[in-house]
């Protein structure tokens, strides 16, 4: 569970975030979505003390990411291309997730095995460096090192960003098919509507760095209300 109170973040005279009080409950699909600027990476990276906030707190399964790194061994996150260590081949970088989440080469080449449809046949064995890569492919890249360990809590800014189509479709399924075979929290913002209403239970609408909506998503039944907003 991620408890978010009281929290606050401003850029000079720009409210990024100001949220005082939201829940996240295990198991959610929470699909974050928003226009330009209404403050969803900004969000993403308190929540991983990548930013400091001004004000208030955060909490991951009870633990404050400020005080304590004991809650980076249940999240898995991608944000951008700063997460990923490009003067590697992709295997090398899954080779050093495992290394230091306690896996063997064996349970790291098993793993593997599980995104090679979504990899589709463009990633391992090409024998080519992170760096050196299409901005489709390391966007694959950072996506399989977010959910490579099997985290308990995954959080993907804008994940079907440089996909062509056929390789968002199979990320549906992937974040879908991981949601029910674990149980995961997963948070994802993404600018496609309809991508976000497909594969969330819970729909977030952020204006100015506010949650001003807090939509449940059954059978879709988010996407009236997020296209009137949108349209209108």
């Amino acid at each position: 569970m991620i408890k978010i109170e009281n929290l606050k973040k401003q850029f000079g005279d720009t409210v990024a975030c100001d949220i005082e009080r939201f829940t996240i409950n295990d198991g959610d699909i929470l699909g974050l979505v928003g226009n330009n600027g209404a403050g969803k990476t900004t969000l993403f990276r308190l929540l991983l003390d990548l930013l400091k906030a001004d004000e208030g707190t955060v909490s991951i399964n009870d633990i404050n990411p400020a005080d304590s790194e004991a809650w980076k061994q249940q999240v898995g996150a991608y944000i951008d291309e700063g997460f990923l260590i490009d003067f590697l081949t992709p295997e090398e970088y899954f080779a050093f997730l495992g290394k230091i989440s306690g896996m063997t080469q064996q349970q790291v080449d098993e793993r593997q095995k599980d995104f090679e449809q979504f990899a589709a046949g463009e990633i391992f064995g090409q024998k080519k460096l992170i760096r050196n890569l299409s901005a489709g492919n390391k966007q694959k890249v950072g996506i399989i090192s977010a959910l490579f360990r099997r985290p308990d809590i995954v959080i993907l800014d804008e994940p079907f960003n440089f996909l062509d189509p056929s390789s968002q479709l199979t990320l549906k399924h992937v974040l879908t098919d991981y949601s029910r075979e674990t149980g995961a929290t997963l948070l994802i913002s993404s600018h496609n509507l309809q991508h976000t209403v497909d594969i969330s239970t819970r729909i977030a609408l952020l204006e100015h760095g506010v949650i001003i909506r807090d939509l449940p998503n059954e059978e879709a039944s988010a996407a009236t209300e997020l296209e009137t907003y949108f349209g209108g």
